[in-house]
């Protein structure tokens, strides 16, 4: 699928939004939609997301990435989502290595957290070189713990 990644503008917003509430990480923690808008609303105007688009423009997922977002020194993958029906299509693994190509130009280690109630993504993390280095309980939401994870940079 010929996709290009490019900077999140205000007419992404809704389908962000409609992307993050019906991902699996949307249905756990962006469980009311003002919720959504605002979080989502708030990443775009500071530049931090990006959108995959199709050659029509249809916007089919995005990446939310934090410069200083860990520990203040490196880079977190803060929210990785792809639209229903364009999921397992590989657009999500461009995504990620978009933010991963940007972010390791400059910064040794990257770091993201994935909830234990998704088993499947760590093991797609740990994949591609994402180590556990840790487990917070009860980061976001109580009752769910988050697995803290980092990259080497490897470039």
């Amino acid at each position: 699928m010929d996709i290009k990644i490019i900077k999140a503008e205000k007419k992404h917003l809704i389908d962000c939004k409609v992307t993050l509430m019906k991902s699996e990480l949307g249905r756990v923690y962006f469980e009311e939609e003002d919720k959504a808008i605002k979080t989502l609303s708030k990443g775009i105007s500071k530049g931090e997301i990006f959108v995959a688009i199709d050659k029509e423009g249809i916007c089919l997922g995005f990446v939310w990435g934090i410069l200083n977002g860990a520990f203040h020194s490196f880079p977190y993958l803060h929210i990785i989502a792809v639209k229903e029906e364009f999921r397992n299509l590989g657009i999500g693994k461009k995504l990620l290595k978009h933010f991963e190509e940007v972010t390791c130009r400059t910064y040794s280690k990257l770091f993201l957290v994935v909830a234990d109630v998704n088993p499947r993504v760590k093991h797609l993390y740990q994949s591609i070189g994402y180590s556990e280095v840790g487990v917070i309980p009860n980061l976001y939401k109580t009752g769910a713990t988050e697995c803290l994870m980092m990259k080497e940079n490897s470039l």
